[in-house]
Formats: structure tokens, C-alpha cells, sequence
């Protein structure tokens, strides 16, 4: 198991006892010094008081389990309103909310979309771009998750 894997492994349980959704865990070198981040989550948001109670939790686990080799700093904290959608569990969470993706090759001159993700499966998921008068989705394009370097929530509310 490496660290990602053993760090969410036991951050689950903890979200779990706060009712928490662990969102993302990300082992990462910036400079000299290595960051592990928890991105948690839950209906209705989160504030700091609950990132600084998963953390004062999760930092005795991480004290009594000492399974990282290296000197890292630890953060825990929102995915925030941009949040990268890189698991299945994402796109379902998400699913009926505005997306931005950039694709690795550019489909009719543009490497970038924004629309509503209206469903996805193992190997892709589907945007809207339009509905007719009852909501029903007209103009659409399905995406495989290899096609995209990056699915992020659209943060930006002034796009439609």
C-alpha cells in the first residue's frame, strides 16, 4: 500500500465518526518539503472548526501509525468550489452541477468545455450544453475520462 492508499485508508473512519466525505488525499513534493493533504467534505459545507477537528484526530493516528518516511507537513481542508473531479464517486456526487474540463486534443478547434455533467459510468460521463422548455438535454457530448487532463467544478458562476 503507499502512502495515498494507507493515508486514506485510515482517514475513512474518521470521516466516517464526523460524518464527513473524504474527498481527495494527495501526497505531494513542492520544493524540498513533502504536503500530505486531506480534502474533506460534507452536505452543507465546511468550516474550520471541522477541519481543525478531523485534523487534531487524524494527527494521532498519523503519530501512533508513523508509516510516512519523510518529513511532511500536514493539511487538511475543503476541496473548495473548483474541486477536481478524479474518482467515479466525484462524478456521481456531482452529477446535475456545471463542470469545466480541458482535454488533452482539441475536439472542433477547443481543448476546453463547460456544461452540466448529466451522467456518468466506469469509463466517462456526458455534458449538456442546452435543454428544451421541460429541462430535457438537446445538445450533448460524451467524454471517456483518458480524453481529459483535468474536470474541475465550474467556480464561475457568470458562465451561464
Amino acid at each position: 500500500m503507499n502512502t495515498v492508499e494507507k493515508a486514506r485508508a485510515l482517514a475513512e473512519p474518521v470521516c466516517g465518526e464526523l460524518g464527513l466525505f473524504l474527498w481527495d488525499v494527495r501526497f505531494e513534493k513542492e520544493g524540498a518539503l513533502w504536503y500530505l493533504r486531506i480534502f474533506i467534505d460534507r452536505d452543507g459545507g465546511i468550516d474550520m472548526n471541522i477541519c481543525e477537528e478531523f485534523s487534531r484526530r487524524f494527527n494521532e493516528i498519523l503519530d501512533r501509525e508513523d508509516f510516512i518516511a519523510q518529513n511532511y507537513i500536514f493539511e487538511a481542508g475543503s476541496p473548495g468550489l473548483g474541486r477536481k473531479l478524479t474518482r467515479p464517486e466525484h462524478f456521481a456526487v456531482c452529477e446535475g452541477d456545471e463542470v469545466r474540463l480541458k482535454l488533452f486534443k482539441a475536439r472542433d478547434g477547443s481543448k476546453e468545455r463547460v456544461g452540466l455533467l448529466i451522467e456518468h459510468t466506469e469509463t466517462g460521463f456526458t455534458l449538456a450544453y442546452s435543454a428544451d422548455d421541460e429541462g430535457k438535454p438537446i445538445e450533448t457530448e460524451s467524454f471517456d475520462y483518458r480524453e481529459c487532463t483535468s474536470v474541475n467544478l465550474n467556480d464561475d458562476t457568470d458562465l451561464f
